[in-house]
């Protein structure tokens, strides 16, 4: 059974997620959601308050492919996103420099620590919506259990859903892929930032109680 998660993003700036030249990549931030999430799964964003108070759909996407130990900055193929953030220089990882997210303090955040980088894992995703801050709310009249369910989030994200609040996750899913047929439908909501970043339980998942675990 494919997994779902959900999470609220304090910021939309391009850099988590990435999308550019049709791929939705998440690269930086949220390192448990890419350490667990697998092909397959299902990812949904949602604004939090301090971004747009009405919790507006940023984007969902279905994970198609996952690159592990932190290829993903190795690769030529990656290197020109906005996200490939970090490069390899002998057997360390190093942000690079000018790179428009994030900064040399983020590094342990995203990738972990040396020399086994434990979270240098890319999510890949070539099936997806997203909507950035053109998005909107209008799942919460039409899906109540996700209204509460969003509304009620707090830092974090949540992986464990009952099977009512599980199905209309997947129906929110099928009617925004009938509803829009564009990959791209809107732009993020603002400019990079290399603050962009929230430590501590920002980054942890919430279990069935709503608490917070690292």
């Amino acid at each position: 059974m494919e997994r779902i998660y959900f999470y609220k993003l304090t910021h939309d700036t391009g850099g988590a997620p990435c999308v550019q030249d049709g791929l939705l990549s998440l690269a930086i931030c949220k390192p448990m959601i890419r350490r667990t999430a697998e092909p397959r799964s299902v990812i949904f964003g949602f604004a939090a308050n301090s971004l747009h108070g009405d919790n507006r759909l940023i984007y969902i996407a279905r994970i198609t492919d996952k690159v592990r130990d932190g290829d993903y900055f190795k690769r030529k193929e990656f290197e020109r996103r906005g996200d490939c953030i970090y490069e390899h220089r002998g057997n360390h990882f190093v942000w690079r420099q000018g790179a428009r997210h994030h900064g040399p303090s983020d590094l342990v955040h995203d990738l972990g620590e040396y020399p086994t980088y434990r979270k240098a894992s890319v999510l890949l995703s070539d099936d997806f919506r997203y909507f950035g801050g053109s998005g909107s709310a209008d799942y919460k009249s039409r899906y109540p259990l996700i209204k509460d369910a969003v509304e009620g989030l707090g830092r974090g994200h949540r992986v464990r859903h009952d099977e009512r609040l599980r199905t209309q996750l997947q129906s929110l899913m099928r009617w925004v892929w009938n509803e829009t047929k564009r990959r791209v439908a809107g732009a993020p909501t603002s400019e990079p930032r290399r603050d962009a970043c929230h430590r501590s339980r920002s980054c942890g998942v919430l279990d069935d109680i709503g608490s917070a675990k690292q």
